[in-house]
């Protein structure tokens, strides 16, 4: 496929800072998503084009998979969020060829006729009420080193209130909760989409007052930050998932990652880890079934069909396994053992320690149940104990394959089908 140039002309044809206030359909009220939804059936969602390359390359809007929750009163309708906007690998950032994109979340309802509507789009903004980017934050605010650039190579300024969405919770009082990959930062939005508060590691975005995260966790890796956030049923405790492995303190690939519960109540913290089937694999979602026991997803970036692929759902217990806190949480490093911190060491040294990771069963294989063709399974909306709706992220339709600052089509590899955010609904045991 021939690949074009970032600085080739974008003609940008709807707005990302235009809030939909019109639906794109009328649902109805209450239709159970199982007396329409066939089960491992491709739903895609509606989007928009934010613009056109020259070579008809489109960057979709669209994105509405990087995480997803039910309505917490409405069956039949659930919410999904954006993450930062088109973006690619360019020098030692990122280019951002829609560089006022505004991270968002989807309202999406379930119709008789069996399609996903979209009801509205609820943009992000900073405490003042004014609409925020994905653009990275400045160092002190929740830095990962990545330098933001325009779609002609400009370096543009950060953003103090930038998110890099990827975790989701809504509450019955309208509210939202969403994490991030930057800070990462655990952020509680107003119905509207205005910060009411930010959650931080210590050490980042001093000064603020408030909760804190453990200071460990400014040792997230760029681009693998707090990529599912879960609250309990009662609403008390938060709980976050990282991505990946934490650089803690230098760049490691390994098969830990880190769980962190706030509740919100005292907002006293807790971690628990969790031990992935490989290495540098990803933890994508989390969603509570009780307040010990999650779904999360674990995958891999590969497309089925074209190599073998992990599109994985474990259920969870935490309440087996060791808090690993330690003493102090302005460490930088957080608990040691033996000198090393945990990421440093091995199962064997952890298991020598008295550590134990959090207990996990597979409850769903999707490349198994209906060959998932999809790289990036992200979010999931639970619709009952037995019974989820799972959404890939299509990256706003384009792809940078050799990392070089190109773009191109995102496209379903041995097909000509655009990869689209989707649900499926699937079957848990």
């Amino acid at each position: 496929m021939k690949k074009v140039l970032f600085f080739l002309a974008l003609v940008i044809l709807i707005s990302s800072c235009d809030l939909i206030e019109d639906h794109i359909g009328t649902p109805d009220p209450g239709i159970p998503p199982k007396s329409v939804l066939q089960k491992n059936v491709q739903y895609p969602l509606p989007f928009n084009v934010l613009g056109t390359l020259e070579n008809n390359v489109e960057i979709r809007n669209g994105g509405f998979g990087s995480a997803a929750t039910a309505h917490p009163t409405h069956e039949g309708e659930f919410y999904a969020i954006t993450d930062r906007g088109p973006n690619t690998n360019f020098l030692d950032g990122k280019k951002f060829p829609v560089s006022d994109y505004i991270p968002r979340i989807g309202h999406y309802a379930v119709n008789s006729d069996a399609e996903i509507v979209l009801l509205e789009e609820i943009l992000l903004k900073d405490p003042y009420g004014n609409p925020i980017s994905g653009i990275p934050n400045p160092e002190g605010k929740g830095a990962t080193g990545e330098i933001p650039y325009d779609i002609a190579g400009n370096q543009i300024p950060f953003d103090d209130f930038g998110m890099d969405a990827e975790g989701l919770v809504a509450l019955k009082d309208g509210t939202f909760w969403v994490s991030d990959e930057y800070g990462p930062h655990i952020v509680h939005y107003s119905a509207t989409g205005v910060e009411l508060e930010r959650i931080s590691p210590i050490g980042v975005n001093e000064g603020n007052g408030g909760r804190k995260l453990p200071a460990v966790y400014a040792k997230r890796r760029a681009n693998r930050g707090m990529e599912g956030l879960a609250i309990t049923p009662d609403e008390r405790v938060l709980v976050g998932i990282m991505q990946s492995t934490m650089h803690n303190p230098e760049s490691i690939r390994a098969d830990i990652t880190r769980i962190v519960t706030l509740d919100l109540y005292t907002g006293s913290t807790k971690q628990y880890l969790y031990r992935q089937q490989k290495a540098n694999l990803s933890n994508s979602e989390i969603v509570a079934l009780s307040n010990t026991k999650f779904l999360v997803v674990e995958r891999d970036g590969n497309f089925a069909g074209a190599e073998a692929a992990q599109k994985h759902i474990y259920e969870i217990d935490v309440s087996v396994a060791t808090d690993v806190s330690g003493a102090d949480d302005a460490s930088e490093f957080g608990l040691m053992i033996d000198g090393k911190t945990i990421e440093q060491s091995s199962w064997e040294e952890l298991d020598a320690a008295g550590i134990v990771p959090v207990e996990k069963e597979l409850v769903a294989d999707l490349v198994a149940l209906n060959g998932y063709s999809h790289d990036k399974l992200e979010g999931f909306w639970l619709i009952d104990n037995h019974t989820i709706g799972c959404l890939n992220d299509d990256d706003f339709a384009v792809s940078d394959e050799d990392g070089d600052g190109t773009i191109e089509q995102k496209i379903l590899p041995g097909t000509d089908d655009v990869d689209a955010s989707s649900l499926y609904l699937i079957h848990l045991d």
